[in-house]
């Protein structure tokens, strides 16, 4: 498996994948880090634009390349959907959750309830929820874009100020809310 780091809004980005696609999107946490280098960003973590696509090829593998720039085009307002070849490892029905998740359009919002009735199961709540948690793409498979029934944020892996920002950054392209 191959790891790059970008800087984004968020933080400091971790990208993980190999030729299969990519399995993990998450923002560095303080702890995390100062464990990766004693905090040195500069050697971990890539320039948001680079000079030439040659050069960024000899840096990191084609699939890794694809989601700095999908996720870089995200941050500046010029990407709504995602075209990465994606490979996260989960249970078959933390699967089935975050192919719904997908199905979740760009400055919309839907409940927990609304997808685990979407799913076919509405007493499937808490499970929805529990993979929802556990969905290593962050941004990509949109779990943001999941919220409370009485349209509260509820809880997110990279932190609610994370979820909040995500959100505000779609709400210039606010569509319906599907609840």
């Amino acid at each position: 498996m191959e790891t790059c780091y970008i800087n984004s809004p968020l933080g400091v980005t971790k990208i993980e994948g190999d030729v299969d696609g990519i399995m993990s999107i998450s923002v560095l946490n303080n702890n995390e880090l100062a464990e990766t280098n004693e905090g040195e960003t500069d050697s971990l973590s890539f320039p948001r634009k680079w000079e030439s696509q040659e050069k960024l090829t000899d840096i990191i593998p084609e699939v890794l390349q694809d989601c700095v720039y999908q996720l870089n085009e995200y941050f500046e307002g010029k990407r709504q959907t995602f075209s990465l070849k994606l490979n996260p490892q989960g249970t078959d029905f933390q699967q089935k959750v975050w192919d719904a998740l997908q199905t979740i359009p760009f400055g919309t919002t839907t409940t927990y309830l609304k997808l685990s009735q979407q799913l076919g199961d509405v007493k499937a709540i808490r499970a929805v929820a529990n993979a929802n948690g556990k969905n290593p793409l962050w941004i990509v498979i949109p779990c943001h874009r999941v919220i409370g029934s009485d349209g509260s944020l509820t809880g997110y892996a990279g932190g609610l100020h994370r979820k909040q920002w995500l959100l505000e950054h779609e709400s210039p392209y606010k569509q319906q809310t599907l609840f």
